[in-house]
């Protein structure tokens, strides 16, 4: 039951003059009696010839999944079960993060038909928005006194990341096509694809030589075929890449408005795009004292939805990452040697102890990529000396990068590759570190 301003308003309004205007105390508590028993038959009888909310059946109507920052329909499906017109206020309860903004809509519903209610979210997390309730309140014909009810109608779209470094895809395919032999580039490196014979021409590494094939044109001398032959290379397919994300405390960080865990997702989305297109095989682990999402065995268009429906959920947990576990986690994968890529925080000594230790079990036997997200804000506060405090912000920026630089060195003392950029350069940087691997014949 809810009784609208309106109502107690008139009520008072009717008390001002037996309040202000009664002399004889007795007979003014009797007409204020009279007056307020007056008012509450009124208002029983507007509850009473108010619709039964609870005669109300709710459908929803929800897209599955979008991508965040994309706008989902939401659309609530309104039965008038009852004999009575039912006006009234609806409010569908979505979480804060959905979106919906003002979450009240006005209905008038006959008794029989159907209303359709229509909402706009703007989602601004990625995960899965829900909405458990719809509460209907069915006022009167006076619109004094309204009858109220909470029905379940359990409601849940799921929002995806979203994979804005996409753009980069295209740019970065057409270079692996170049690899790939698409084009008249050819390379050759250790561990690559034989792909072709060739005449040889000036600039040719005498390394590719093919004598055999040489000897065998100049056996046939009758053909007045006596130059050298070279062979050419190709990028090899059914390469391993591990994917590793770390959702430990420090990815809970928040870089130019986007968490590290966020830049990690859309590293892990560009890289995998990119390496399905080489032939290359794709497994993601995302993970900090326990596997949060996994996903192997997935190719092609799969793969991307795989790992974006994988991630959707997965949120930092403020804990330590247990890095001396990832060495057996990856030999759960594979024991051929694959690359390993990192997506974690390498900025500080003490925080990136665990994995510096366990860099070495990695690199004997895979190639190792550590990616991390570098703090703009940091690179600007060294140049910003205008007082005092600026000053003292200053040297504290100055100092942060001094101990990222250490790690990143330590990192490539173990045989890691160190990768560190913002959060808009670092995916397209992790994209391009790969396609070098591939162009120096190390993947």
């Amino acid at each position: 039951m809810a009784i609208s301003g309106y109502y107690v308003g008139l009520l008072l309004v009717g008390l001002v003059p037996v309040i202000f205007f009664g002399t004889d105390p007795a007979s003014a508590f009797t007409t204020l009696g009279v007056v307020i028993a007056i008012w509450l038959i009124i208002g029983l009888i507007d509850f009473a010839l108010a619709a039964a909310p609870r005669l109300l059946s709710v459908e929803r109507e929800l897209p599955d999944r979008v991508r965040l920052g994309e706008p989902v329909a939401s659309t609530l499906l309104l039965t008038n079960l009852g004999t009575r017109t039912l006006n009234g206020v609806v409010r569908d309860a979505w979480e804060p993060s959905a979106g919906s903004g003002r979450m009240r809509e006005t209905v008038r519903i006959p008794a029989g038909e159907r209303r359709a209610v229509q909402r706009t979210l703007r989602p601004w997390r990625r995960g899965d928005r829900r909405s458990e309730m719809v509460v209907v309140r069915s006022w009167g014909p006076l619109r004094l006194v309204a009858r109220q009810a909470t029905l379940r109608s359990p409601g849940r779209v799921r929002i995806l990341p979203p994979f804005n470094s996409r753009r980069h895809l295209p740019s970065r395919v057409a270079r692996l096509r170049e690899l790939d032999g698409a084009t008249t580039l050819q390379v050759r490196g250790q561990g690559t694809e034989f792909d072709s014979l060739r005449d040889y021409v000036r600039g040719d590494d005498v390394r590719s030589i093919d004598w055999r094939a040489t000897a065998r044109r100049i056996g046939e001398n009758a053909a007045g075929k006596t130059g050298l032959v070279v062979r050419t290379w190709r990028p090899e397919r059914d390469r391993r890449v591990i994917i590793l994300i770390d959702t430990g405390r420090t990815a809970a960080a928040r870089i130019d408005d986007e968490t590290r865990l966020d830049t990690a997702i859309e590293s892990a989305l560009l890289l995998a795009a990119l390496a399905t297109r080489a032939g290359d095989r794709v497994d993601l682990i995302a993970y900090d004292r326990r596997v949060r999402a996994r996903v192997q065995g997935a190719t092609g268009p799969a793969l991307l939805s795989k790992i974006v429906d994988g991630m959707a959920n997965v949120e930092p947990e403020l804990i330590e990452t247990d890095w001396s576990a990832v060495p057996g986690l990856v030999r759960g994968i594979t024991t051929h040697r694959a690359l390993v890529v990192l997506l974690t925080t390498a900025d500080h000594g003490g925080a990136s102890r665990a994995l510096l230790e366990s860099l070495p079990e990695l690199t004997r036997h895979h190639l190792v990529m550590v990616a991390s997200v570098a703090d703009p804000d940091a690179v600007r506060a060294t140049t910003e000396l205008d007082d005092r405090d600026a000053v003292y912000r200053a040297a504290a920026a100055e100092r942060s990068l001094l101990d990222a630089s250490r790690v990143r060195r330590a990192l490539t003392r173990f045989g890691a590759d160190a990768i560190s950029a913002p959060p808009l350069e670092l995916p397209p940087r992790v994209a391009d570190r790969y396609l070098e691997l591939k162009r120096a014949g190390r993947l």
